[in-house]
């Protein structure tokens, strides 16, 4: 276990388990409240009688970028914005790449 652990360490270049616990936290933290808002972000647009499918294929634009959100907040409350901010820009880069091969394909 303390091997994945380092690694996980080394791969988020951070040298401190107590960083590393927060880090942690804020990643429960911020899941744990994503699956409260999907139940009211369903509700609020009246997806709760819909078909699992409709409601997979809903979930990731809705409710994905709201994982993000808290990501970002609960890092910022917990000390850890730089850490979280960095991660979430790997991520914009990731997605534009990606739609990028995505929409040179279509042409």
């Amino acid at each position: 276990m303390n091997e994945i652990f380092k690694k996980l360490k080394d791969k988020w270049a951070i040298t401190s388990n107590w960083q590393f616990f927060v880090i942690n936290v804020v990643f429960a933290l911020a899941g744990m409240t994503v699956v409260l808002e999907r139940r009211f972000v369903f509700d609020i647009f009246g997806i709760t009688q819909w078909a699992l499918w409709v409601k997979i294929f809903i979930y990731l634009p809705l409710i994905f970028p709201l994982y993000q959100l808290n990501l970002i907040i609960f890092g910022t409350l917990l000390g850890q914005f730089s850490f979280f901010w960095e991660k979430e820009k790997q991520l914009m880069l990731l997605m534009k790449k990606v739609l990028a091969r995505v929409t040179l394909k279509d042409v």
